[in-house]
Order: C-alpha cells, then sequence, then structure tokens
C-alpha cells in the first residue's frame, strides 16, 4: 500500500503530523479551570457548576480518597450514569494517582464480579438508588470489594438535604459522597491535591489511567489497558482534526451528552475534548427523543455525539423539528456505521455537519475520523487520525492488501493500548508485526486515504462459497422507505452453509412488510448470493449500553433455536 495516501485528505490548517501534547490527564481540567474559571462547566437537571467548581470538588475528592487508603497502584470503580460525580470521580482518582476502572450501570451481576475480580478494585463510586447501590452492596460480602462511596442525584443542589439515612445504612464500608467533600473542604494550596505530608504522585504519563472492559462478545470481558499517554494521545487527535480545522471554537461550544460517561467514545470525545476546549456540558442520564430535542432548542446545543440510533431518532420522529436543531453545528456518529440513508435524513433536518468516525475501546475510541472539508464522504469512516497508521491484511492469508482491497484493518499510534489486563497471551495475538493492533474489522482504503468498513470478521458469512458482508446487506435495506432499524446476520442452511436474515424494526405507522415485497425492493440492489432469505419484523431491536445495534442477542437466539431443534 502507498504510504500514508491520507496526508493529502487533510483539509488546510490540519497537519496528520501535528505533534500531540502528552501529559497526565488532569492537568486538562487544571488548564481549562485556570482559563474559564467562571464558565460553565457542567449542567444537570438544573443546576450548574462553574469550571472553577468543578476543579476544587475533584481536589477535595482526591484528598479524600487518599485518606481513605487510595494509592498510586490502587483501583478506582466509576459505576455511574451521566451525573456530575462521574466527572469529579474521574479526575479526583487520577489526582490520588491511582487508576478509573469503569462500570456499566446495565452489566449483568456475574459480569460486574469478574470485574470487581479481575481489576482488583477495592473502592467503587456509585449513585445510592436501589437499582445501583444496592447492587454493590451485595458485593462488599461477595468479592474483594471493601469501600462504596454514594452520592445522590441532588448532591450540587444549594438545598441538598443534610442527612441521607439510606447511604451509610449502619455500614461503615459505606460513605457518603458530600460528607467526603465536606471533610475536605479547607483551602488547598495552589496545584496541591494531596493532604499536607503526602507524597506527591509522580508525573508518568505512561502510567495506566483507565482500565476499560471490552464487551466480552466471547467469553469474560477484557480490561484494556489505556495511559494517560494513551487518552491525553487520543484527545490531542481530536484537537488537531476539529479544533485546528476551525470546526468548534474554544470557550463558545456547549455539548448535549447523552452517550454514557462510562463509554470510551464519550469519555474521549465529550468529557476530554469537551472541557479542553471549555465547552459546556449538559450531562442527561439518558436519552430520549424528544428531551434531547428540547434540550438541544433551550440550552443552544452547539455539538452533538452520537450512535446512530440516536441520529435515526432524531430524523425520523415527527414532533422533532429543525427549529428545535437548528442550533447545532457539528455532530458525528460513532461506535457503529451509518447507513446513508440515515446521514441523509438527519443532514436533512438539522441542516448542519455530520461527520463519521471509527475506534474501539483499545484505540481509546478513536481510530479514523471525517476530516469536515468538502462534500461528506458519506459511508466513509474517514481517514487516519493525527499520526496513527493503518494497513489491511488479507483475511486469509495475513498478508497486506493493496488500496481498495478488501481486508482487515489494523491500527497502530500513540492512542493504541498498552495491552489487555493480566493477558499477556492474548495481547500478543491481538498485534501484527510492528505493532499494528488487529481490530477485527474488514474494509478497505481508497487511493485518496479515506476508509470504508464492511464487516466484523466474526459477522461476515459464507454463503454457498461467497463472501458476504451484512453490513451492505443492511445498507441496501436502509434504502426502503418503511424501514427505521435493520439487523442481518447469518442463520444456518444446510444447502449454502449459512443464509442472511433480517431483523426490521418499521417506522412508526407504515405496513407490514414481508419478504417478498423486501426481495422485490432489493432486486436491484444485491447480488442474488446476498439476498435475505428470512424476515423477522420487531417493535424493537437490541442495542448495546450505548445505543448500539446489537447483533449478540440475535446470534444467541439464533443458537438457541438450533440447539433445540438439533
Amino acid at each position: 500500500m502507498t504510504a500514508h495516501p491520507w496526508i493529502g485528505a487533510y483539509p488546510p490548517g490540519t497537519r496528520w503530523d501535528a505533534p500531540l501534547h502528552t501529559c497526565m490527564l488532569p492537568e486538562v481540567l487544571d488548564r481549562a479551570a485556570a482559563r474559564w474559571p467562571g464558565r460553565t462547566a457542567l449542567r444537570f437537571e438544573g443546576v450548574a457548576l462553574s469550571y472553577a467548581q468543578l476543579d476544587e470538588a475533584c481536589h477535595r475528592l482526591a484528598r479524600a480518597l487518599v485518606r481513605l487508603g487510595v494509592r498510586p497502584g490502587s483501583h478506582v470503580g466509576l459505576y455511574l450514569p451521566n451525573t456530575p460525580h462521574y466527572v469529579i470521580g474521574f479526575f479526583a482518582v487520577l489526582r490520588a494517582g491511582a487508576t478509573v476502572v469503569n462500570y456499566s450501570p446495565l452489566d449483568a451481576g456475574a459480569v460486574l464480579a469478574h470485574k470487581i475480580e479481575d481489576s482488583r478494585t477495592d473502592v467503587i463510586l456509585t449513585l445510592d438508588v436501589p437499582e445501583l447501590a444496592d447492587r454493590m452492596r451485595g458485593f462488599l460480602d461477595s468479592t474483594r470489594l471493601s469501600t462504596l462511596v454514594l452520592g445522590q442525584v441532588d448532591d450540587f443542589r444549594p438545598a441538598a438535604p443534610a442527612s441521607r439515612p439510606r447511604a451509610a445504612d449502619g455500614d461503615a464500608r459505606c460513605v457518603r459522597f458530600v460528607d467526603l467533600l465536606a471533610a475536605e473542604a479547607d483551602a488547598r494550596a495552589p496545584g496541591d491535591a494531596l493532604p499536607p505530608g503526602t507524597t506527591r504522585v509522580p508525573a508518568d504519563p505512561q502510567a495506566l489511567a483507565v482500565l476499560q472492559y471490552t464487551g466480552g462478545t466471547t467469553g469474560h470481558p477484557k480490561g484494556a489497558m489505556l495511559t494517560h499517554a494513551n487518552l491525553s494521545s487520543a484527545l490531542g487527535q481530536l484537537r488537531a482534526m476539529w479544533l485546528d480545522g476551525g470546526l468548534v471554537a474554544e470557550g463558545q461550544e456547549r455539548f448535549l451528552v447523552v452517550l454514557p460517561l462510562f463509554h470510551i467514545y464519550s469519555l474521549v470525545a465529550n468529557m476530554l475534548f469537551g472541557l479542553s476546549v471549555g465547552a459546556e456540558l449538559t450531562l442527561h442520564q439518558r436519552f430520549d427523543t424528544l428531551s434531547a430535542a428540547d434540550a438541544i432548542e433551550r440550552e443552544r446545543i452547539t455539538v452533538f455525539f452520537g450512535v446512530p440510533t440516536l441520529f435515526v431518532a432524531l430524523s425520523t420522529h415527527d414532533a422533532v423539528t429543525h427549529r428545535q436543531l437548528r442550533s447545532l453545528k457539528l455532530c458525528n456518529s460513532g461506535g457503529a456505521p451509518l447507513s446513508q440513508e440515515s446521514h441523509r435524513r438527519f443532514v436533512g433536518k438539522a441542516r448542519c455537519r455530520l461527520l463519521e468516525g471509527w475506534g474501539m475501546t483499545e484505540t481509546c475510541g478513536l481510530g479514523t475520523l471525517s476530516t469536515g472539508a468538502g462534500e461528506h464522504a458519506v459511508g466513509s469512516a474517514g481517514v487516519p487520525v493525527a499520526r496513527a497508521e493503518v494497513l489491511f491484511l488479507d483475511t486469509q492469508t495475513g498478508r497486506e492488501v493493496p488500496l481498495g482491497e478488501k481486508g482487515e484493518l489494523c491500527i497502530r499510534g500513540p492512542n493504541v493500548m498498552a495491552g489487555y489486563w493480566q493477558r499477556p497471551d492474548e495481547t500478543a495475538q491481538s498485534f501484527h508485526g510492528d505493532g499494528y493492533l488487529r481490530t477485527g474489522d474488514v474494509g478497505y482504503m481508497t487511493a485518496q486515504g479515506l476508509v470504508y468498513l464492511v464487516d466484523r470478521t466474526k459477522d461476515m458469512m459464507i454463503c454457498g462459497g461467497f463472501n458476504v458482508y451484512p453490513r451492505h446487506i443492511e445498507e441496501a435495506i436502509y434504502q426502503h422507505p418503511a424501514v427505521e432499524e435493520v439487523i442481518v446476520i447469518g442463520v444456518p442452511d444446510a444447502y449454502r452453509g449459512q443464509t442472511p436474515k433480517a431483523f426490521v424494526k418499521l417506522k412508526t405507522g407504515t405496513a407490514p412488510l414481508s419478504l417478498d415485497a423486501l426481495r422485490a425492493f432489493l432486486r436491484d440492489r444485491l447480488g442474488k448470493h446476498e439476498m435475505p432469505t428470512a424476515l423477522e419484523l420487531r417493535d424493537a431491536l437490541p442495542k448495546t449500553p450505548v445505543g448500539k445495534l446489537s447483533k449478540k442477542e440475535l446470534h444467541a437466539e439464533v443458537a438457541a433455536a438450533a440447539a433445540t431443534t438439533g
């Protein structure tokens, strides 16, 4: 492959070889608080915290965590939705010299227990609500977990209650978030994050900052080790593309944050990047189409990062109008490919720039991005971000393929993880050649350096000897005017080995769709070997915690059905 063909695609003002500043992540907030102390950093359910207030809260909690025994080498879990506790907890843990372990509120109990033990988490910060705190209390007796720090949704309201009987509940292992902050109310010395007499944590950007667990589609989830250098490099890559490219302006933007911050995409793009440019972050605990549209209009939101399902919801809901979305100037879709039809619908309604990108947990959520220059190449994942290099390997031979030919995407760069926590063998198997991470994504690169993703290696079907990619079939089905969402998977077929089956959610108010009608619509869009041979209409399709359409549950259903009939 021609060396770095993507460099020419970078617009004026941006550089692929831009210098990336690596740092300890708390410096991101330190710099923002020094530059914009009075500007609102977080908005949450009617409460606003300035950058100075956010910074002070982080310092207080860091000192409190040290008094609880948190030290360099400690692992502290965040088991939280999008509330200010997450942002404060994240920077406080790092200021105490420890490592953040992200936990999803949607994880099953067995997964949570595995993560606690595997990551060696001793302290977890969560909310004192039954669905979170009660679950974690059970792990105090059954795992290594020793301390729960319990927050409340109204902790930041001026009239917050002085006592909260649920929080301690007579158990000394449960401490209140507000009590920890109140105990550290004394003014700190400039730049001091730790109690007097505590040894200052040495600045080492190669230190482990975050253990971010992968989805665990096969076996137990694995912890990707993300260093301060990895994450600050990813932040620098976003700034090189979006700030240097003039897509955002410092001290002027307002972000709507509905993607969960415990997910790597939102953590980097919303929190780290947003705070680095002095943005106001409006936090929503969950996505609701009408609430999101109302917030965009009311708060004059300028930047919105989402996954395809969110843009589909906003563009297809009849009650959401252009007037509500007109303040938006930059949107980005990640986490999964966005269909061309979904892109067209959203841009047609919002009339703003909607870019696309690709990344994964192991790359700090970042790998390729649209540049925002010229006409958007719909369906492309963009070009490699600053200082990142990609190549494509033949899925059968493992040899590098030339431009335009499909292969497994491999990437290396300063944002690529240090490896999998306590899994040296799996780490070694995940890399190719001189530091290239094998991603499992199948795609190709054009002569202009644009990356197009076709599918996951594990999702590719072999139907009667032909390679068939579900993503290609989904793109064709999305063009049907009645289709809102679609997932295509391979199901067993006695003659062809595998055959495509489509699971479809129709738009509200549309007539039922038959398999024959769908195949007739697809006749000029797909080859015979790609035609779905089964169709199932559903009221809803499974999604991951971040809102991406999920195939895992459908594969499990098919496997269970096959086992029953077999």
